[in-house]
């Protein structure tokens, strides 16, 4: 049986993921990226990591005229989202922060209006190599297994399995279904409890030159009511 012929039997479960499509190097501070330098407050020191107090990397800044049509009222107009992740070994913040758990010390997620103009900040020793995102690419994307299950979807176990191979997508996106690798673990908003939806996936080694444990995936999920409730948690086979 095709994939085709699946997925004609969940339309109402289809979404549209984006795929970022990159460029070497840096751009404008207000820029969407991997990496690079972040927009930041006049005076605004550099997002320092709450376990070690070591300036973070900055894994990925989405803004939001740069963004699908369909994303850009999840940011808000005039809008960024950025995401920092401390990457220290020695300590080894991703562990003693759990940083595989939401909202751990160690991470910051936010969304900030880039109101004054700003020169890019400079970068701390250390950062990875920056990769602006020039483009999206719009793909077609489907549940996990589990979600599909927690929706009521009706497939059988082979036509589960042949989903499997190709849905949801991996590697990094903008919306779309998330990648589970273990098993569905969407956070519940701290303000209203919530069931947060997917946001951004980031991949391991993939735009980032960063594993999470082994070949894990991670993913910024968002209150449906509360936009800025943002969390990040990741998990690996």
């Amino acid at each position: 049986m095709s994939i085709e012929t699946i997925t004609s039997k969940i339309p109402a479960h289809h979404r549209r993921a984006y795929i970022p499509v990159v460029a070497e190097g840096d751009g404008p501070a207000t820029a969407s990226k991997f990496s690079g330098a972040p927009y930041l407050e006049p005076g605004e020191p550099w997002p320092a990591c709450g376990n070690c107090g070591r300036p973070m990397q900055l894994f990925v800044q989405l803004a939001d005229d740069e963004l699908p049509p369909e994303a850009r009222k999840r940011i808000g107009a005039g809008l960024l989202l950025q995401f920092f992740y401390c990457t220290s070994d020695e300590p080894h913040c991703e562990s003693e922060s759990e940083a595989f758990f939401p909202h751990a010390r160690s991470t910051l997620l936010r969304l900030v209006a880039a109101d004054e103009p700003a020169d890019g900040a400079p970068l701390p020793a250390g950062m990875f190599p920056p990769r602006r995102i020039v483009g999206w690419t719009e793909m077609e994307d489907y549940p996990h297994g589990e979600d599909l299950e927690a929706l009521g979807a009706a497939l059988e176990e082979d036509e589960l399995e042949a989903l499997a191979d190709v849905f949801p997508r991996g590697g990094e996106k903008l919306l779309g279904w998330p990648l589970w690798v273990q098993g569905v673990e969407y956070p519940a908003c701290r303000v209203c409890g919530a069931e947060m939806g997917m946001l951004f996936q980031i991949d391991s080694e993939q735009n980032l030159p960063y594993m999470f444990g082994d070949l894990g995936v991670g993913h910024i999920t968002q209150c449906p009511e509360h936009r800025t409730e943002l969390a990040f948690g990741w998990v690996c086979g």
